[in-house]
């Protein structure tokens, strides 16, 4: 298991220096500071990462955890978010204002935080699974905490800027606790809790663009 510690550390490591490129600014001669739009890019990029990270782990997990089937025959996927009402296709999404779409994201980001916490402490215990697979399930728990992190400070950017609203302040960490814990989470097979997982990294993706969009209109959309 050392190996997989170890790239753990060095996924831990590079999501903080994305994070670091996600919220700061060079400071050496002839800097600028970054723009809405410039924020916009990195944490679209950084979940673009995310995404591609779980579609790889859940194809790895596939060949060794296939998914369990119900009594119909169909893949049992409770994901432990369904109860959250999430805009499906990009018009429903671009209709919603830009204050809820926000939250929804940060509430989105938090629902996974606790979960993916605990995923990674039970699949260590796979000592079938290669260590990359290890590494990734590290990476992914780690990037995740990064892009909630950005995603908070292009909120706090929009709202200094008079783009949105302050009604969000408080808001995403206290209603999404109670999803974060929730036992569903906890009694999917490991497959099953990857696929939710990179179904709602699509949907953190897809909402951002939507957003960098509506408030950047003249950006290539």
């Amino acid at each position: 298991m050392a190996p997989a510690r170890a790239a753990g550390r060095a996924g831990a490591a590079a999501a903080l220096a994305l994070l670091w490129l996600l919220v700061c600014a060079p400071r050496n001669a002839g800097s600028r500071l970054l723009t809405v739009a410039d924020l916009f890019d990195r944490v679209i990029r950084h979940s673009g990462r995310i995404h591609s990270l779980s579609t790889a782990l859940y194809a790895e997990l596939e060949k060794h955890f296939p998914p369990r089937d119900n009594e119909l025959g169909k893949p049992a996927r409770k994901c432990h978010t369904s109860g959250m009402l999430t805009p499906n296709g990009k018009e429903y999404a671009q209709k919603i204002p830009r204050e809820e779409l926000t939250h929804l994201i940060l509430k989105l980001l938090q629902a996974w935080k606790e979960p993916l916490s605990h995923f990674n402490q039970h699949i260590e215990h796979h000592q079938e699974l290669p260590d990359d697979s290890l590494s990734k399930a590290k990476q992914i728990s780690n990037m995740v905490h990064e892009l909630k992190t950005g995603v908070e400070k292009v909120t706090e950017k929009m709202q200094s800027m008079g783009i949105i609203s302050n009604s969000l302040n408080g808001m995403a960490s206290s209603e999404a606790t109670g999803l974060s814990i929730s036992n569903e989470a906890n009694m999917m097979s490991d497959s099953d809790f990857i696929h939710c997982f990179r179904r709602d990294s699509n949907k953190v993706q897809s909402y951002l663009k939507i957003l960098k969009c509506r408030i950047m209109p003249e950006s290539s959309c």
